[in-house]
């Protein structure tokens, strides 16, 4: 029991050494905090960036903005529990169409500015489960025909 209990502790120690020794520097600098707010070369993070509340002005993230529109024309009979225009996403409960019997629920996914089938993804569900692949395939061909609707009226102005 000792002989395996001193095993387990060499073995640890063997490990957490050979880990340590991984990617090891020899500049004492590198062991200090530097004074800069960004650790390090322009356009170089380090471990510490993830803990400082700095945001790259330089990465932002888009989405388009007529697709994001054209979804809440379109499933405007679905209540909204939650949208986010930041990162693309709509959540809705669940609601009857006009003129339908079935209750739907959408999860709306708008990854990209460009005004492209590629940038919608649609999640629709049923409350029996996932709603047919020819439900969701007919409400994002909705969602983009409005889109472009939308495009084009705004490049009459």
């Amino acid at each position: 029991m000792a002989v395996q209990r001193n095993l387990a502790v060499s073995l640890a120690f063997a490990g957490l050494t050979a880990l340590a020794g991984c990617g090891a520097s020899t500049d004492p600098d590198d062991y200090w905090v530097r004074d800069d707010p960004v650790g390090g070369a322009p356009g170089e993070s380090t471990f510490s960036d993830l803990f400082l509340n700095i945001d790259d002005p330089n990465i932002t993230l888009e989405v388009n903005k007529y697709i994001w529109n054209a979804s809440l024309d379109v499933l405007n009979f679905l209540p909204i529990q939650s949208a986010d225009p930041f990162s693309g996403v709509i959540v809705t409960g669940f609601g009857t169409p006009p003129g339908g019997g079935r209750s739907y629920r959408a999860t709306i996914y708008v990854r990209d500015p460009a005004l492209d089938a590629r940038s919608l993804n649609v999640a629709l569900y049923t409350k029996s489960g996932p709603a047919s692949p020819d439900a969701v395939r007919a409400v994002e061909d909705a969602i983009l025909t409005r889109a472009r609707q939308l495009r084009l009226a705004d490049a009459d102005l």
